[in-house]
């Protein structure tokens, strides 16, 4: 019978203080003569178990950003396999958490035999593979098609067809030098809010009460348990049990949980006895896990756990990995080049003024305006909402390539048309300026809510707005118009574009913007011009056959921030000693949002 031990971290003294002057006391001891049979039978007695475990890959086979079009040796699965080589031993166990086929171009080779991804990762030879979120934002067939090429364990516990059937199996058990592995594989349940259509006819359901029953199935008949989630640490939208935390709290007798999804680097923490890690995106860092074991009667207990997070941009490419992967890597720059048009007459967006604030997040710009241009031509909507989601996005004068149009738009998100009220409008705009911290008499920059992602902030076109950041969340939008001038008002009823994610997030259900048993929105279209792909794809053939392949930037500044009456010269002062260094803006602790305080009039009092 397995039997969980309490982790013990013994210190011992290397010399005995004595005397009046604290002099070390030597001391020696008769050293023990052991017998090489009794050294070996010493060493089957014990056994250091080593996971190795990665998440959030997306797309990132070769040290290239492909959207960017520019070497990028921040982390790769080339530099992976460097890493695993180094530490892989006989007692070394390899598995990933998921969000594996997503970004970085990674959907253009979902109609190859096998997938660049895939195919690394069998080069890798991991053992266990966990399905992610993005793995399910092109459908369950193309799903079961990339499932089907990897020759690792496939783990989906919580994942039913429309027949009851598992889409995998909730566990395998390995077997290592006489330890037995059970690893339990479960993803989060709001995939059913991001790809809902996907999953029609589908069941998800709750991870932690899938991962108790597979314990009280499994637990006699392992020593180790470990449970590789796509699951952040924190719930999300409030669901319970889709965060770690309670999948620790109420799973005591899981040894180690590779947690994934939020992109948020954990080299080890203890919940509830548990030891957690988790891994940054883009194969950015490696968890690298020890399980000292000590064999009993019953078979083997765990007596410690450590851990520690491997930075994979200190490693070079394995040049055999790279070698494999060439063709797809060619495949991929080519494809990242095609000319699909041009850009005149200036940039889609401004320089920033503050390196670390984006201008095309506090002004209207040419670069979001284009991203809702293109959304109300091909939905015929009256209004349209899109986000900034990469920070550093922009296109300048000169080729637009079709790998430009993905440092515009990062994601292979497919655009919904929707039915809403003014009121409902209203609501929606009020939860997304809720990005902005409320500013403060004193402060000389606008900066952010560290508590809200940058990708939920949408900015809109074809209304008129204000957002008054001297206000408190809830209560910022104000002079809200039509374009001719006329008040929005709550009962007026109209259609709006938007992306699969934000419809199915935040506004077909319940959650951050409206309460149960609210009247939701309406959805009249999913997968706009699905033919032609998503709203990067769309935003390619728009340039390309709308505008006849040449675009000028156009602002319409339908909106602006107020509110923020700071001293104009105390500002540029604050600017400038940004520039020049001496201050700094501050990001969130786990570096996933920028810009999280104002620099105020004291910062500047140097």
């Amino acid at each position: 019978m397995r039997r969980k031990q309490t982790i013990l971290i013994v210190l011992a003294a290397a010399a005995v203080m004595a005397g009046g002057c604290g002099k070390a006391e030597e001391t020696t001891a008769p050293v023990a003569e052991t017998s090489t049979e009794e050294t070996r039978e010493e060493a089957a007695e014990t056994m250091d178990l080593q996971i190795l475990a990665t998440s959030d890959l997306h797309g990132k086979f070769m040290p290239w950003d492909y959207a960017l079009n520019e070497e990028s040796l921040s982390g790769s699965m080339a530099q992976l396999a460097s890493a695993v080589k180094e530490r892989r031993d006989e007692n070394t166990i390899l598995v990933d958490a998921g969000d594996t086929i997503q970004d970085n171009s990674a959907d253009i080779f979902l109609e190859d035999e096998i997938h660049p991804m895939v195919l690394g990762m069998n080069e890798l030879d991991y053992d266990v593979w966990v399905t992610g979120n993005h793995e399910y934002n092109y459908g369950m067939d193309v799903l079961k098609k990339v499932m089907g090429q990897q020759e690792a364990q496939v783990l989906a516990g919580n994942v039913y067809d429309p027949d009851g059937a598992p889409l995998a199996d909730g566990y395998t058990i390995l077997e290592k030098n006489g330890v037995r592995v059970g690893i339990i594989g479960m993803v989060t349940p709001n995939i059913t809010r991001w790809d809902a259509m996907n999953l029609e006819g589908w069941t998800v359901t709750d991870p932690v009460e899938e991962t108790k029953k597979i314990i009280s199935e499994i637990q006699d008949e392992t020593d180790v348990l470990i449970s590789v989630s796509h699951m952040g640490i924190k719930n999300e939208y409030g669901v319970e049990n889709s965060g770690v935390t309670d999948l620790a709290e109420a799973c005591p007798e899981l040894d180690v949980i590779v947690a994934s999804h939020e992109h948020q680097l954990i080299p080890g923490e203890e919940i509830n006895g548990v030891l957690v890690v988790e891994n940054k995106n883009s194969a950015a860092t490696m968890a690298e896990i020890h399980l000292s074991l000590q064999k009993t009667e019953d078979g083997w207990d765990v007596t410690d756990k450590t851990s520690e997070s491997v930075d994979l941009a200190s490693y070079e490419p394995d040049p055999a990995f790279m070698e494999l992967l060439a063709p797809y890597d060619e495949k991929a720059k080519e494809d990242a080049n095609v000319v699909i048009g041009a850009l005149e007459n200036g940039s889609l967006a401004p320089e920033n003024e503050i390196a670390e604030i984006p201008s095309a997040q506090i002004q209207d710009t040419a670069l979001i305006d284009l991203i809702n241009e293109v959304q109300l031509y091909y939905t015929g909507a009256d209004v349209s909402a899109a986000a900034l989601f990469n920070m550093n996005a922009n296109l300048h004068e000169g080729d637009i390539r079709k790998c430009d149009t993905a440092l515009v738009y990062k994601y292979a998100n497919t655009l919904y048309k929707m039915e809403m009220n003014g009121s409902q409008l209203k609501k929606y705009m009020e939860w997304t300026a809720a990005y902005f911290n409320t500013y403060q008499p004193g402060d000389l920059t606008i900066s952010f809510n560290e508590d809200m992602r940058a990708y939920n902030y949408d900015m809109f076109a074809g209304v008129n707005y204000e957002i008054n950041i001297a206000n408190e969340p809830g209560n910022r939008i104000e002079n809200l118009t039509w374009p001719d001038g006329t008040p929005v008002k709550d009962e007026d009823v109209f259609t709006v574009a938007v992306n699969n994610y934000r419809a199915s997030s935040q506004l077909l259900s319940p959650g951050e913007i409206f309460e149960e048993g609210e009247e939701l929105p309406t959805l009249l279209e999913i997968d706009v011009r699905g033919e032609v792909g998503g709203v990067r794809e769309l935003i390619g053939l728009y340039i390309a056959e709308v505008k006849g392949g040449v675009i000028e930037p156009h602002v319409d500044n339908n909106w602006k921030i107020t509110g923020n009456a700071w001293d104009a010269a105390a500002h540029e002062k604050a600017v400038q000693l940004l520039k020049e260094g001496t201050l700094a803006i501050p990001s969130s602790e786990d570096g996933r949002t920028p810009n999280v305080r104002s620099i105020t009039e004291t910062d500047i009092q140097l």
